[in-house]
């Protein structure tokens, strides 16, 4: 009994898996979307068109055109080796492998296909034959057919020559080999678009603004500038010259139309010095020792923004009569320490941890304040001169940035200066002696070697 139920079972099982098989063998080969060994795609990819297969996986059309066998058959006119490799405009060749221009390299490859299997039977025979217009899988192409004809006994698709017809043959679809490449009207004029000057989206050179040197003014007016973009004078032009020179002169390109109140913005970061404390000193020379308050208002108004590395009180304390007294001495020791930038204690110090040291540019030209990192701060200077950023951020809007530091700072050539001087008076102090010795001996000589004599 147990024998008959287990033949039974035997039965069902093989009758199942006769009926599964012959389900399959049905079915379309192609119903789930998945492509088969046998496919076109896969004879492409595996065939001696070594260099349209790479063309293909390189635009990413593997699943367009599994989605295109999936749907019908097609035909795929496959060029050479040699009309991709070195028959190829080498210009043209850059252009179609650019990141950018992914779009123009998969319409010239899809124009190569058609949604429709033609053999080498299918072909119109007979000078007299019109042509046949097949549309391509490249939908940006879509007005763009193209045409197989006959001439002089061989077959032409487009403007190319087919040299091995039916080379590979496959239930999807069939492949024809061309002399070479055919490209589509579109990617041809993008390609004329992008080698084109006039599609060249470019500044037509006008050359840098002339800067009068008497006046420090632009020879010619400068455009308006929009709200917010620099100036055209550079900053160091617009600076007014000190009093042993001339006048200051008139606003800069700006004019009456400021973007920014900077008389506004600079009174305020002065009462911020006075209300934080202990930068009094530093308060009092921009405001009445000189008038680098209201200059730099004026360059704040005209779209310039700057960096005020403010010495404490204890610091100024520290500075001689000598190095105040001379005419315009106040003035440049501010003039190096307002940095044209606008830099916060964040920027500085990630500049320095980054670069190890970084050189500023200072009002005072052609001199530059070295920044360094050092125990966990920024340092300026070198040597004895040296400062720490002792308060960051005691005032910034955008336009004036204002950073408390420990020390004044000198630019190092003057520093070294002064040592200079007592050596050459060393040097030509021994040299006169010498000469002088060596005049006496000469004399000595002579009267050793000479008599004189005296009438008797």
């Amino acid at each position: 009994m147990d024998s008959q139920i287990y033949g039974a079972h035997n039965l069902l099982s093989i009758a199942f898996l006769a009926l599964l098989s012959i389900t399959a063998s049905a079915l379309p080969a192609n119903s789930a979307g998945q492509v088969n060994s046998n496919s076109v795609l896969v004879a492409l990819l595996d065939s001696h068109y070594t260099e349209l297969s790479e063309l293909v996986e390189k635009a990413l059309l593997l699943q367009t055109l599994e989605d295109a066998v999936t749907n019908h058959n097609i035909s795929i006119f496959a060029p050479r080796n040699e009309a991709l490799e070195r028959d190829l405009d080498p210009e043209f060749k850059r252009f179609l492998l650019e990141p950018g221009n992914l779009k123009s390299l998969q319409n010239l490859l899809l124009f190569h296909m058609i949604p429709t299997r033609i053999q080498s039977s299918h072909w119109p025979v007979g000078p007299r034959k019109t042509p046949v217009l097949h549309s391509s899988l490249c939908r940006d192409a879509a007005a763009e057919m193209i045409p197989l004809h006959e001439k002089n006994g061989e077959k032409i698709v487009g403007t190319a020559r087919v040299i091995k017809s039916d080379d590979i043959v496959r239930p999807d679809g069939v492949i024809h080999g061309i002399e070479r490449l055919l490209v589509p009207k579109s990617v041809q004029h993008e390609f004329n678009s992008r080698r084109s000057l006039r599609a060249t989206s470019a500044v037509i050179p006008e050359g840098a603004p002339e800067v009068d040197p008497r006046t420090h003014r632009l020879k010619k007016p400068a455009p308006a500038v929009p709200a917010g973009a620099p100036p055209v004078l550079p900053v160091y032009d617009a600076l007014a010259p000190g009093p042993s020179l001339a006048p200051a002169p008139a606003p800069g390109p700006g004019g009456p139309h400021h973007h920014f109140d900077g008389e506004s913005q600079v009174k305020d970061f002065i009462q911020t010095l006075l209300h934080y404390g202990g930068y009094n000193e530093m308060a009092d020379i921009l405001v009445n020792l000189t008038s680098l308050a209201t200059e730099m208002g004026r360059l704040v108004s005209e779209g310039y923004v700057l960096t005020v590395l403010a010495p404490n009180d204890e610091a100024m304390a520290k500075l001689t009569t000598d190095q105040l007294s001379e005419p315009g001495a106040p003035e440049q020791i501010m003039y190096y320490h307002l940095i044209p930038e606008y830099q916060t204690e964040e920027s500085m110090y990630n500049s320095v941890r980054r670069f190890g040291k970084v050189k500023y540019d200072t009002l005072r030209l052609p001199h530059k304040v070295v920044a360094e990192e050092a125990d966990g701060s920024v340092k300026f200077g070198r040597g004895d001169t040296s400062a720490y950023l002792f308060d960051p951020d005691i005032y910034t809007d955008g336009r004036i940035s204002v950073q408390g530091i420990d020390g004044v700072l000198f630019p190092l050539e003057e520093t070294a200066a002064p040592k200079s001087a007592p050596l050459a008076k060393v040097v030509s102090k021994p040299r006169r002696g010498k000469l002088l010795e060596l005049g006496c001996k000469m004399l000595g000589s002579v009267g050793q070697n000479h008599h004189f004599s005296t009438c008797h």
